[in-house]
């Protein structure tokens, strides 16, 4: 009887021993970032090993106290940068010989919460995650989608851009170590200055500077602006620094339909788990109820404006795959509206590393994506939107026709009519001043 307990109770010992041996041991504090996004705040604790932590706020003033079991801070709070964001200051302590204590000095109040992450391929340090909330508020910017037949009521076409990753998740990185945070976020702002000089559409940025957002929610605050298409911007990298291209992508029920396309879908998806957030309890089954339901007319119109797009990336760049492709990207699961990704390049080969890295690359990379959106909308513009609206009103209420005479300059014409040169240029597809005696053009009326 005793040999047959003695065995298993001396393993069940060991692993209690070891468990307790990994809690004991100092999980020093190497590192402390905080990042800074319009609706929270996010500090992370780079440890030497995994620890206990508990965490609670207090008021008057408003404050967080963080307290880590057996853990020593190795980093100089003074350095970490704190302007701009919700933390005024930083503070460390030891309430006992067995306890950090880190206080966070808030300028206002806010929720807090926390989780820990384990080492993975980008980050070898054990981290702790600290997320500082305001109180949620919906982002719009553009009231209810409505029918409306006048113009001067017609609202604008939303069109949500999405930059990849960005704060503790940097995506992809080159040989030159060129971080994809950085390049899509470049072209992501650019294509939103295209779209905010083109009457009819308003550009809605899921991302405006470098911090991280999960990827379920840089759907759900594209669908809390109303938009009426969302695109994911990036630029990604491959096992074999040969591939180079650029592909788009839209939802697929089925997975991936290549081996480049499984591979970068599951890169992706991990951004999750890099960033902070576990998918595996994300499930949630009301919104795919709701996807099932609309998936098939939204993956449709998605694939239409993915080969606008493509028509025009062509022009600047090799296409990996000539045609729309399909992957499970999260960031794509929207149930009402459509949803593309655009991965503008391989920032694994060194070509196109260089490319992206220039502003003139990244600006004729954001006008091809423009160019896809502009013609795809153009035939197929949303209920109540201006587009709309002046597809079924007469021309004459929009334009009127000038004949060009002898001396007639095209900026001297825009200056007569109280336009600006750029925006006629566009009116009539013009890809320069140049202007001939006899030509018709049309002049939109004010």
């Amino acid at each position: 009887m005793t040999g047959r307990w003695i065995r298993p109770f001396a393993a069940m010992l060991t692993l209690v021993v070891g468990l307790f041996g990994c809690l004991a041991a100092n999980a020093d504090v190497r590192d402390i970032r905080v990042w800074q996004s319009p609706e929270s705040t996010r500090l992370v604790l780079d440890l030497t090993e995994a620890t206990e932590h508990k965490i609670f706020p207090l008021t008057s003033p408003n404050r967080v106290v963080i307290d880590l079991a057996n853990a020593k801070m190795l980093a100089n709070p003074d350095n970490v940068e704190l302007a701009d964001t919700a933390v005024s200051g930083l503070r460390t302590g030891h309430p006992d010989k067995h306890t950090l204590r880190i206080v966070l000095d808030l300028n206002e109040t806010l929720k807090v919460s926390s989780f820990p992450l384990a080492p993975n391929d980008v980050y070898k340090d054990y981290r702790l995650v600290v997320d500082l909330k305001r109180p949620d508020t919906a982002q719009s910017v553009s009231p209810v989608k409505q029918a409306v037949t006048e113009i001067s009521k017609a609202r604008d076409i939303i069109i949500a851009i999405d930059a990849g990753h960005g704060g503790e998740d940097p995506g992809a990185s080159g040989p030159k170590r060129t971080k994809e945070k950085n390049v899509v976020l470049a072209i992501a702002k650019q294509l939103e200055q295209r779209l905010k000089q083109e009457p009819g559409y308003t550009p809605f940025m899921v991302r405006t500077g470098d911090y991280y957002i999960g990827l379920r929610e840089r759907t759900e605050k594209a669908r809390a602006a109303n938009a009426d298409f969302l695109v994911s911007i990036h630029a990604d990298a491959f096992k074999h620094p040969s591939a180079h291209g650029s592909s788009v992508y839209v939802l697929s029920d089925r997975g991936a339909t290549s081996e480049t396309a499984r591979w970068l879908a599951d890169n992706e998806n991990n951004a999750d788990l890099i960033g902070g957030i576990s998918l595996d309890d994300k499930d949630d089954h009301l919104r795919m109820t709701l996807l099932d339901l609309s998936m098939t007319y939204q993956r449709n119109s998605s694939k239409r404006i993915g080969g606008d797009i493509l028509k025009y990336l062509g022009k600047i760049s090799y296409l990996h795959k000539r045609q729309v492709e399909e992957a499970a990207f999260v960031v794509l699961k929207a149930p009402d509206m459509p949803a593309l990704l655009v991965e503008t390049g391989f920032i694994s080969n060194p070509e196109e590393e260089r490319k992206l890295n220039t502003v003139a690359y990244q600006k004729q990379m954001a006008g091809s994506i423009f160019d896809g959106i502009k013609d795809y909308f153009t035939d197929h513009p949303p209920g109540g939107t201006l587009i709309e609206a002046r597809r079924s009103t007469p021309a004459p209420a929009l334009w009127r026709s000038y004949v060009i005479r002898s001396g007639d300059t095209l900026s001297e014409i825009a200056v007569r009519n109280g336009i600006g040169i750029s925006e006629l240029r566009r009116f009539n597809d013009l890809d320069d001043d140049q202007i001939r005696i006899g030509q018709t053009i049309k002049i939109p009326n004010s």
